[in-house]
């Protein structure tokens, strides 16, 4: 199996429950408050590995909640060589507010996230050496970002781009070294700067940054599932059925779920079923990485999908 190696964010999150998100201004009455693992790069590298992936990450914690997050990583199987704990200070933060209706709004305040530099990446090469796919989001420093694009394309790495939170529009020198651009609706209307509105929008939009130089873009659509679109093809992928509880980390879930098929060499088309079938078990659960289903929980639910069909 080809390995993994994730870079990006880790968070403590703060997730509130409350009978609607509130507006400017408005006060609106709580359910209840938790605190657990998360961050878009926790998320993915924990995704991977618990859809079993060979997995690697780098990140950087501060003992402000960091031996946790550092423990729940080795208790995932994820190979931690590329992560560091820094003395007196704060691991990132996120304040997480999500409706009835499984609906959230996420406020972010990085902490160490922002030491992952583009030095401490350089001083981790070694594991960008090794993998073979690495994935990326945009919860770190851009200039960090930046190198490891730069250095993964070097070395003839499979690049996935997460560009979440997603910027006003795109490096336009990292867009030929992306090989897969995963962006949502918010997201992708963003850096294209045109609407998505529609999967018919959203496929406009995806055209745009593939005459730009991108390979591959594959649209989370939310309950409309995936769309993939390159220079030879638009395809979409409509995901299971379910209720929905909680929709935190259903990206990063399929972020993971896909990477974990391209990696076992399975067909591009594959690996989004695998991955929209993963992110829609853990839009059923509440939290961020607990929320995440393992490989076998995936399976057992794409063969009964099936049987239900037949």
């Amino acid at each position: 199996m080809k390995k993994i190696l994730v870079i990006g964010s880790s968070n403590i999150d703060v997730s509130i429950r409350a009978e609607s998100i509130p507006k400017a201004g408005e006060t609106v009455k709580g359910v209840s408050v938790s605190l657990n693992a998360g961050g878009k790069g926790a998320n993915q590298a924990v995704a991977c590995s618990r859809l079993g992936g060979m997995t690697g990450f780098v990140t950087v914690l501060g003992t402000e909640g960091g031996e946790s997050l550092l423990s729940l990583f080795r208790e995932s199987g994820i190979d931690c060589r590329g992560i560091t704990v820094l003395d007196g200070k704060q691991t990132g933060t996120a304040y997480i507010t999500v409706d009835n209706n499984g609906k959230n709004t996420i406020v972010v305040i990085p902490g160490t996230n922002y030491d992952c530099t583009s030095e401490y990446i350089k001083s981790n090469d070694q594991l960008l050496q090794e993998a073979d796919i690495i994935i990326l989001q945009l919860e770190i420093p851009e200039e960090a970002v930046d190198w490891a694009i730069r250095r993964g394309s070097e070395l003839g790495k499979t690049i996935i781009l997460n560009p979440a939170p997603a910027p006003d529009s795109l490096n336009p020198e990292w867009l030929s070294r992306i090989d897969y651009l995963t962006p949502n609706e918010t997201e992708l209307e963003r850096i294209s700067g045109l609407p998505v509105s529609s999967a018919e929008e959203a496929a406009a939009a995806a055209r745009s940054l593939i005459a730009k130089g991108v390979k591959n873009i594959i649209a989370t659509l939310g309950g409309s599932g995936a769309l993939l679109v390159s220079s030879a093809l638009t395809e979409q992928f409509t995901p299971p059925d379910i209720k929905v509880v909680d929709t935190t980390a259903a990206g990063d879930t399929f972020n993971g779920a896909f990477a974990v098929y391209l990696a076992e060499g399975r067909s591009i088309a594959d690996a989004i079923r695998f991955a929209n079938a993963a992110a829609t078990l853990s839009v059923s659960r509440k939290g961020a990485q607990s929320s995440i289903p393992t490989r076998k929980e995936t399976e057992d639910f794409i063969v009964a999908l099936a049987e239900e069909i037949s």
